[in-house]
């Protein structure tokens, strides 16, 4: 973990609440996808974690959207700089992906896929990757993952782009391995849909977001981890669903 500044260098709106915000500052910490960061803002006593969408060099990309009155302020930053906390958070391990990795992201569940995506491509696997919104209106990144040699398969609930329905209906499909982001009605229909082993980001309310406070722990087969410390990524084989 490491403490430091960051300036920004853009920040655009990708829907009408989900902003793509391109910073400038030492990276070196943020070695895996999956990992996030947390970000000081002014008025706050809790900074916000986002996930890391992706690393360029010096230039850290991440993707937000406005819920709250944080990434409110957030939006409305134009210029100036963020003190923010890098290489939080275990992040994916692409070493079990076998041949046919399979990416799923739901929502603000889809930017950590990017950089996975983008390494998996790289080791010359073939990725298929899948991206579950509500409507047409809140997709994003469709064209960024096909730019990078995904097969990319897009699921609206209300049926206005790609398969009407949930990622799940999407995943008839062969594949060696899977990962998947976003919100745990979507973990759990993707844990009792998969075929295989694969690994799970979950998205938890944290407090201090390097494991001291245990505001996010979760029930294991091992005991009770920390979502911040020993997460954000969970295996399947590890996890236990509260009812």
């Amino acid at each position: 973990m490491k403490q430091s500044i960051f300036e920004i260098l853009q920040n655009t709106p990708l829907t009408s609440t989900v902003y793509k915000m391109v910073l400038k500052g030492d990276t070196s910490e943020i070695t895996a996808s999956g990992q996030f960061v947390n970000i000081k803002l002014d008025g706050f006593y809790l900074r916000r974690p986002i996930s890391v969408c992706d690393v360029n060099g010096d230039e850290l990309t991440i993707i937000y959207k406005v819920v709250g009155k944080g990434t409110k302020q957030m939006a409305e930053m134009e210029k100036g700089s963020l003190d923010i906390l890098t290489g939080l958070g275990n992040g994916y391990d692409l070493l079990k992906s076998g041949e046919k990795p399979l990416l799923i992201g739901g929502g603000v569940g889809v930017p950590p896929m990017f950089m996975l995506c983008k390494e998996l491509i790289k080791q010359g696997k073939d990725v298929t990757v899948i991206l579950g919104f509500n409507t047409e209106d809140e997709v994003f990144y469709e064209q960024e993952f096909k730019n990078l040699g995904a097969k990319v398969f897009v699921t609206t609930v209300d049926g206005t782009k790609g398969t009407k329905g949930f990622v799940t209906d999407e995943m008839d499909r062969e594949y060696s391995y899977f990962y998947t982001c976003g919100p745990e009605p979507m973990l759990k229909a993707i844990y009792k849909k998969s075929v295989t082993s694969g690994q799970f980001s979950f998205e938890e309310r944290m407090g201090c977001g390097f494991g001291a406070c245990m505001g996010c722990s979760c029930k294991t087969v091992t005991g009770y981890k920390r979502i911040c410390k020993d997460g954000p990524v969970l295996e399947k084989e590890e996890i236990l669903w509260e009812n």
